[in-house]
Parts: structure tokens; sequence; C-alpha cells
């Protein structure tokens, strides 16, 4: 069984989900955080929009090491630069999904944070990881989306809000 069709239909499956997702997420509520230790909306809903060119650092690295990053979020001013950032950022995790061998699945990929190692799996389990935050992440979206009384778009079936 060849893996990587399986990875990019799922992505592109899962992709669906979060492009309505964040077709709902406005512009004036941005800095708009439920609690003091939560990201804000913008903050939030950028990271879940750069998470498909985690496919890229996965196949293109060997890890993350956040000690030695200066990562910033993509600045975005409206709904619609938001959304640009995640079709651009879904191109490349797919394209680099479609130009990647089974093997290139295989090597390991740490996440470190200097000296201390968070995690350390294969790229393949590394491309699922971030999947599982692409998930984990739209479903903290959802919450903030029903306190702001923002209708939440059906997922997997339907939702409160719409049904299918």
């Amino acid at each position: 069984m060849n893996i990587i069709p399986l990875l990019i239909k799922e992505m592109e499956q899962e992709s669906e989900i979060t492009r309505k997702m964040l077709k709902r997420v406005p512009a004036d509520k941005f800095s708009w955080k439920p609690h003091e230790k939560s990201m804000t909306m913008e903050n939030l809903s950028v990271h879940l929009a750069e998470l498909p060119g985690w496919v890229v650092s996965a196949l293109k690295s060997d890890g993350i090491d956040f000690a030695k990053m200066d990562y910033k979020p993509t600045p975005v001013k409206s709904n619609e630069d938001l959304l640009k950032l995640f079709e651009e950022s879904l191109k490349n995790g797919l394209e680099a999904l479609r130009n990647a061998s089974e093997d290139d699945l295989l090597p390991k990929w740490t996440l470190r944070n200097g000296d201390k190692i968070l995690a350390e799996w294969t790229k393949y389990e590394t491309i699922r990881h971030s999947f599982a935050q692409t998930t984990h992440h739209r479903a903290q979206l959802g919450v903030y989306l029903r306190l702001l009384n923002i209708p939440i778009p059906g997922s997997y079936g339907p939702s409160a809000d719409e049904q299918m």
C-alpha cells in the first residue's frame, strides 16, 4: 500500500473543513481571546492556516529547534489575507507530498527546544502529527466562534448551526 496518496487525500478532505472554519473568522475579532492564557483569534487562525506548511518542513528538514527559531506569525489584516495564507500553505504542503517518495517518509524528524528533545518521529509521523494539530486547533477555533455567537459549520457531519 502506498501511503502518500492516502496522505494527500486526507489533507485535501481536511482542508475543506478547515477552509469552512477559517471563512468564519471575523477580522474585527482578531485581537479577541477567551482567556488570558489563550492565543488571540488572529494567532490561532494564522497558526491553523500555516499548519499545512508543516508537511514541507517535515519532508525538507530533519527537525525544528524552538530555541533557534525566531517564529513570527504571518501578519494578516483581513479574512481574505487569512484564507490566502491558508491556500498558499495548503498548495505548498500538497506539492511537497506529491513530489515525495515513500522512502522520504521514513527518516527521523526531531522536535526540540535546545538540548531538550520534545518528540522524535519519522517524517510520516510528523506529517500525521500536523494533521492532528490541524484538527485540534480547528476545534479550539470552534470554541472561539461559539463564544462569539458565530455559527459553526459542520465538519464530519452537521453542527448545531448548519444542517447538512
